[in-house]
């Protein structure tokens, strides 16, 4: 078995190799060759009442390919900034240190193959499928991006949505902090050639942008819906799970790019994720939401877009936003294995052998 760090990760992973391998494993779901469970979380109250934990994980695998399962450690708790906004913070062991795992199994003879640090890989396969939403509901003539955020979920969406959209030469990027948009922008500017205009207020990210992003660790929605201009496609992260009431009364069609299939004799579940907690949330802890299939009149799946049954976007004047749905299973293994393959091709990570893990007591 390898041992995988986040470098080794950023040096075989590209943004079209992992928009190839969601887009894939999104398919196969549909089709019924793959298979995912949604992020299931544990809460635990510690002994600080302002804090918890929380221990979270998602799974899911493909017919003759891999399985894998991400496996989360944190102990969370929220501040609220000057101007109100409430942030969901999280760390494990001291604040700026994080744990997050991916165990990849073979399911042709279930050997653990890798175990990875899920860093570079959980920023990147967020950003693929933001790019995947732009790729298929975008306007083909999109130029100018807005952005809210500048974190690492910014920069993994701006190379995405530049891959789906190699047209687009202007981003517009606003965050809280003028430190960090100007920091975020000039990084942007310099790795990708682009126009970037770093802006003093929110308000001006809506103007002239064919694509709008919210890429934000903020507990509620922080997109207005009243400045989309016609033709907007819309992208969604943090904020609750979902853009503001505005936005989602405007959205003309709506891409969910699937759903994980029901447990075996169950309903479909449609929820983003599913938690369980021992005690009382801390007092200060905003209401989460595990939003579902949402919009169902305007809602279309990638699977009837690729297969001809649904045209997506029918004009230009048409406000699009799409999301992954439930699908964060089927994200690990498809593109932790592409991962593992391509750093096992360079001799990258360190090997574990398998008799340290396998074991003659059947379990």
């Amino acid at each position: 078995m390898l041992l995988l760090s986040n470098a080794d990760v950023a040096e075989v992973l590209d943004m079209e190799t992992t928009m190839a391998a969601l887009e894939e494993a999104y398919l196969g779901v549909a089709d019924g060759g793959a298979t995912c469970r949604p992020r299931i979380d544990v809460n635990i109250p510690t002994s600080d009442p302002e804090r918890v934990y929380r221990w979270g994980t998602m799974e899911g695998g493909a017919r003759d390919g891999y399985f894998a399962i991400r496996m989360k450690s944190d102990v969370l708790h929220w501040e609220t900034a000057a101007d109100g906004t409430v942030t969901r913070e999280k760390f494990c062991g001291r604040p700026g240190l994080f744990l997050g795992l991916i165990l990849l199994t073979s399911t042709e003879t279930g050997l653990p193959l890798a175990l990875i640090q899920d860093g570079v890989l959980q920023h990147m396969r967020v950003g693929g499928d933001g790019g995947l939403g732009v790729r298929y509901m975008a306007r083909t003539d999109a130029e100018v991006v807005g952005m809210l955020g500048s974190g690492g979920m910014a920069k993994t969406h701006v190379a995405s949505f530049l891959t789906a959209r190699p047209g687009i030469r202007r981003l517009k990027v606003y965050s809280p902090t003028r430190a960090h948009r100007e920091a975020f922008g000039a990084r942007a500017a310099d790795t990708h050639g682009i126009e970037v205009e770093v802006c003093d207020r929110p308000e001006a990210i809506y103007e002239g942008a064919a694509i709008v992003a919210a890429l934000t660790d903020a507990t509620a929605p922080v997109l207005d819906g009243d400045r989309l201009e016609p033709g907007t496609h819309v992208v969604n992260i943090g904020g609750g799970g979902v853009p503001d009431r505005r936005t989602l009364e405007r959205v003309d069609v709506y891409l969910r790019m699937g759903d994980a299939p029901a447990p075996e004799g169950l309903p479909p579940f449609e929820q983003e994720y599913l938690s369980w907690r021992v005690g009382a949330p801390p007092a200060r802890r905003p209401k989460e939401k595990a939003h579902g299939n949402m919009l169902p009149g305007r809602r279309v799946s990638l699977k009837e877009i690729r297969d001809g049954s649904h045209p997506g976007r029918t004009s230009d004047d048409q406000i699009t936003w799409s999301e992954r749905g439930n699908l964060q299973g089927a994200q690990f293994f498809s593109v932790a294995g592409r991962a593992y393959e391509a750093a096992r091709d360079k001799g990258l990570g360190r090997e574990i052998p398998d008799d340290w893990l396998l074991q003659t007591i059947r379990n």
